[in-house]
């Protein structure tokens, strides 16, 4: 087990329009900890995997792993295990034989061999499927064969990259279960890429968002929702995300609708005509119409269960979302009255930097 550290690191691909896909990333993992890179498609979090790896280049800064600088080290020499996508499994061999392969490089005897396998498929009710190879299992056991050769490896650092991506829905969410009660098992220090934002703040000590290669906040999850520190990752973090729109001041505060929400005198002081009014789709509620809010005409209607998603536009043309209770939520084309359940639950944000401003 080993502290990861990217000190100023940076990937950049040559051509003539210079690609920054990392840009100078300045992130410490400390030893033991579980920690999820998220963001969109090209935001560089799987890039800032692969240097980490030593399947990409660093072209600034440096990496460490523990006390090493591994920055021009080759990936063989890193101490690191790392689980793919694809699973990357060989589908001549079997189930052991896929776990012990890396092992069997190293020249370890056949004993030792046996014995990691062994625990390692016990940890992952793997044990009846030793024999079977790669075809005869589902998607959900073969990705867990791919964690189990990670694991006899014992390495400083897991890296993984979206390993759930190829599962359906219901086992994605049971598999990520597993792999954050075995990485709290085995104590490893973990880097885990995912796009899927529900993905990293159910697993994740903590989360990095990425957007073009730049940090934008790292935080525990629950910070990350409660007090995300600019516009993307306040859109970003949450599902349904966020609903954002630039609304002008006034004298006292910002409205909405008729709801006048109202601004501390250092925010109407700041020399701003308008702010970036940030409020979850759970701090809205329906109300009755002298309530003070705003009318929408709801376009579409989420029903899950036990809660619906009504989504509308306000009279600028901003989408809005709200939730409401699932069992008797409104009809399509229905004009509602929405209001704010408490004035505290607002996100303020800066209309042309998006970093949050304190109310």
């Amino acid at each position: 087990m080993a502290e990861v550290v990217y000190a100023e690191a940076s990937r950049v691909y040559p051509g003539a329009h210079q690609v920054r896909a990392v840009d100078r990333l300045d992130l410490a993992v400390p030893d033991g900890e579980f920690l999820v890179l998220v963001g969109p498609s090209g935001s560089g979090k799987s890039t800032a995997l692969r240097m980490l790896a030593g399947l990409e280049d660093v072209d600034e800064g440096a990496i460490r792993i523990g006390d090493r600088e591994v920055t021009d080290l080759p990936p063989k020499d890193r101490d690191i295990a790392m689980v793919f996508q694809s699973y990357a499994l060989y589908p001549h061999m079997t189930v052991a034989d896929n776990m012990a392969f890396a092992l069997r490089l190293r020249g370890m005897s056949k004993v030792d061999i046996a014995t990691k396998v062994k625990d390692a498929a016990a940890l992952l009710d793997l044990t009846k499927y030793l024999d079977r190879k790669p075809k005869a299992l589902s998607g959900g056991q073969r990705q867990r064969v791919a964690m189990g050769r990670a694991i006899v490896r014992e390495p400083s650092v897991f890296l993984m990259d979206e390993p759930l991506s190829n599962l359906d829905a219901k086992l994605r969410v049971e598999t990520r279960a597993n792999i954050a009660q075995l990485q709290q098992r085995l104590g490893t220090t973990t880097i885990y890429v995912t796009h899927d934002q529900v993905e990293a703040m159910t697993m994740g000590d903590r989360v990095a968002v990425l957007k073009d290669g730049v940090l934008q906040q790292i935080a525990a999850p629950r910070e990350l929702y409660d007090r995300p520190e600019n516009v993307f990752v306040a859109g970003f973090i949450g599902s349904p995300a966020m609903n954002l729109s630039t609304r002008p001041l006034t004298d006292t505060g910002v409205r909405l609708g008729d709801l006048e929400v109202p601004l501390s005198r250092s925010t109407l002081d700041a020399g701003l005509t308008s702010v970036t009014l940030g409020v979850r789709p759970e701090a809205l509620r329906l109300a009755g119409p002298d309530d003070p809010g705003f009318a929408l005409r709801v376009e579409l209607v989420e029903e899950l269960g036990a809660d619906a998603y009504l989504h509308g536009k306000l009279e600028t043309g901003d989408r809005i979302v709200v939730r409401v209770d699932g069992r008797t939520p409104p009809r399509l084309n229905e004009s509602v009255h929405v209001a704010l359940r408490d004035a505290t639950e607002i996100h303020l944000f800066h209309p042309e930097t998006g970093l949050r401003l304190e109310n």
